[in-house]
């Protein structure tokens, strides 16, 4: 499995000191954080991709190749990479030129975002999300893996002869996720097409995950990509921790209670027993993430979200510290008990490399054709 954190990039105010970060401070903040994820022995360093306040990552790719040259071993990804509103053929560009200044330590989580405005600002027309997200997405599979494209659709002007520059790195196209916080159809576009699935994991119960897992599974059977347990499964989820849980929970109140996300709704106490937030001890954050695989399975990629509602960058590196040391690997540990043989492994370019090479054989999961 991989571990790592993810990143929406808000800029909010401390409500503890009444302190707001600039803009210049919060990018140069999130460079500090993946760094540190690197340091304590994360596998992945995820960006969300928005376009209005109070947000400030509305270039990932331009974050992450600064990152990529800070850093030797993480896996850089996007926590949201917008395919309704991003034109298809600069999603390509961008990535395969991430994919060279990485060395490959690039991947992608494809979703349709959550703000409605973001739409009009970029030509586009809401009511249409999901055939932008099928059109897009097809167009772009095919950039990648088509020498010449001659190409016509519903949402932007046609293809001639179009050859993407440059190539994917080893002529691999990067990883995709499809991501989703509530979306059957989305876990149905990436079982079609034997990628994987990410299911954010952050403000629904458990059984909306399972629904969603579930169906993405059985789905990725279906069009004969490999058995269900074979999909290629990513979870999010949200934690603050302290060695002492009481701490952790008096410490995180305020930023609960005032976060631009949930805050002044339910309770941090029912919050938690609702959704998979964890705020409590170390060993709370493992029993409580060992629990996912209950419901999901066993799966590939698990992420945490712990930078957000305005903490600080200090407390943010404490988190991610406790991750490296504590929590992380138990779980490395604990979710290898019982994992079946034919479970795949996170995806990473040296492994799509290794299957796509000539003679290579076992090509059913990730990037696969369907058979229908």
């Amino acid at each position: 499995m991989q571990f790592g954190v993810f990143t929406v990039g808000d800029v909010t105010t401390d409500p503890t000191t009444g302190t707001t970060p600039g803009e210049a401070r919060r990018i140069s903040d999130t460079v500090a954080i993946a760094r540190k994820a690197e340091e304590v022995g994360l596998d992945v360093f995820a960006t969300g991709e928005h376009h209005n306040p109070p947000f400030v990552p509305s270039s990932p790719t331009t974050l992450l190749g600064h990152i990529a040259a800070l850093t030797e071993r993480l896996v850089l990804s996007t926590s949201t990479t917008l395919i309704t509103t991003n034109d298809p053929v600069k999603i390509a560009e961008d990535f395969s030129v991430l994919q060279h200044l990485s060395g490959g330590r690039a991947d992608l989580m494809l979703g349709r975002g959550n703000t409605g405005p973001v739409y009009p600002w970029f030509g586009q027309d809401i009511r249409q999300a999901m055939p932008l997200t099928v059109e897009n997405y097809g167009l772009l599979r095919r950039l990648w893996r088509e020498e010449v494209v001659d190409w016509e659709g519903t949402f932007r002007s046609p293809l001639q002869g179009f050859t993407l520059v440059p190539r994917p790195l080893d002529d691999v196209p990067p990883f995709v996720w499809h991501a989703s916080i509530r979306t059957p159809a989305v876990a149905e576009l990436a079982a079609h097409f034997g990628d994987g699935f990410f299911a954010n994991h952050i403000f629904w119960p458990a059984s909306h995950t399972q629904r969603l897992v579930e169906l993405y599974r059985q789905r990725f059977e279906h069009y004969g990509h490999g058995s269900a347990r074979q999909a290629v499964v990513g979870l999010g989820g949200q934690v603050f921790m302290r060695r002492n849980s009481q701490d952790a929970v008096n410490e995180f109140r305020p930023y609960f209670d005032n976060a631009p996300v949930y805050g002044h709704g339910p309770s941090l106490e029912d919050f938690s027993a609702l959704t998979p937030l964890t705020v409590g001890s170390p060993a709370q954050v493992v029993e409580r993430t060992l629990g996912f695989r209950e419901y999901a399975g066993d799966y590939q990629r698990q992420l945490f979200l712990i930078d957000h509602a305005g903490l600080p960058l200090k407390t943010v590196l404490e988190q991610l510290d406790l991750l490296g040391e504590e929590v992380v690997p138990v779980l490395r540990e604990e979710f290898a008990v019982g994992r079946p043989a034919d479970v795949p492994p996170a995806p990473t370019h040296a492994l799509l490399r290794e299957r796509s090479a000539p003679g290579a054989r076992g090509a059913a999961g990730p990037d696969s054709d369907p058979k229908d």
